[in-house]
């Protein structure tokens, strides 16, 4: 992440999950694909969700508190305050001519460090800060895999019950396929986290994560907007007028909306809980926008009854808030 995610989601360091939550669906509103055009909102979006995606789980957050964005390439039994340090010295340039650096060696940044500053052994510490990868006296040992990073994209039906994936991974280790289950009730942007699925490690390392960004298919009847769901509810001028209550299909099967007496075209009606599931707290809402239609073409009896309405209705459309 380019900048930091507390700073990212607007919470403190110390916020606790319910602050990160709240935090994150508040800005979620705001900066949605579906809901800001704005051309820079994605952007923004992806990045609130990388941000989410690490502080929302507690691990995560563990390793960003001590190793900042390097978490991800920091070997698992790195000390913190040694990787402090070694940060620290790198950016002092290591203390002058202390500290060599030539070209060829097999670190990670193509250079061999020796040296020491102080009573501090640099090999050590450089040793220590890539997680018992650095340059021993036997050479280069164990190199943990990277993190890698792909989209895959399902429909808002697949999103509602869940699927299976069959992925290609291609990589530094060659040509891979993986078999990904997608849980029930993802949305748009989300980050789906595979340990040990990403790079392969040398020297016995171990493998980087694999990170799924989910993408929702354009659906030519539900429109997505986080859990919610938005669809159009075509409705005749006497069940308007009147009132009904009408049959209306969702991705959980048949339901039934009720449209009150008086509803005009473009009024939202909301079945609660009727969008997309969420495993860890409520469901999203299903919104039927009601769409009044008449018939093309009228029988004889259908033009007299409407002919008739309108020599006896007051109504007037265009004064009438």
């Amino acid at each position: 992440m380019a900048r930091d995610a507390y700073e990212v989601l607007g919470v403190s360091r110390d916020a606790d999950p319910s602050e990160i939550q709240r935090a994150y669906r508040s800005r979620a509103r705001k900066l949605h694909p579906d809901i800001n055009k704005d051309p820079g909102a994605e952007d923004e979006f992806k990045e609130l969700s990388e941000a989410y995606d690490v502080l929302s789980d507690p691990d995560q957050r563990k390793r960003y508190d001590a190793f900042g964005p390097d978490f991800r390439r920091v070997g698992a039994d790195v000390d913190p305050d040694a990787y402090r340090r070694a940060r620290a010295y790198a950016g002092a340039g290591f203390g002058g001519e202390s500290v060599r650096g030539r070209p060829g060696g097999g670190a990670p940044d193509g250079f061999q460090y020796s040296g020491s500053v102080g009573d501090i052994d640099l090999e050590d510490l450089l040793g220590g800060m890539f997680g018992s990868r650095g340059r021993g006296r036997g050479g280069w040992g164990r190199v943990d895999g990277s993190d890698q990073e792909t989209e895959v994209e399902v429909s808002v039906e697949e999103a509602y019950r869940g699927t299976r994936r069959t992925l290609s991974i291609s990589g530094a280790d060659g040509q891979r396929t993986i078999d990904v289950d997608i849980p029930a009730g993802v949305v748009d942007g989300q980050r789906i986290r595979l340990r040990a699925q990403g790079g392969q490690g040398s020297g016995g390392g171990a493998p980087g994560d694999l990170y799924l960004i989910v993408r929702i298919a354009p659906h030519p009847r539900y429109r997505t907007d986080g859990r919610d769901l938005h669809v159009m509810l075509p409705i005749a001028p006497w069940e308007a007028a009147l009132g009904a209550s009408l049959p209306i299909e969702t991705p959980g099967g048949a339901a039934t909306v009720k449209v009150p007496a008086g509803t005009s075209s473009h009024r939202r009606l909301r079945l609660k809980g009727r969008g997309l599931p969420n495993s860890r707290g409520k469901p999203g809402d299903l919104y039927a926008e009601a769409q009044i239609r008449v018939p093309k073409a009228l029988s004889q009896q259908e033009r007299r009854l409407f002919e008739q309405l309108g020599r006896e209705s007051t109504f007037d459309p265009r004064s009438t808030p």
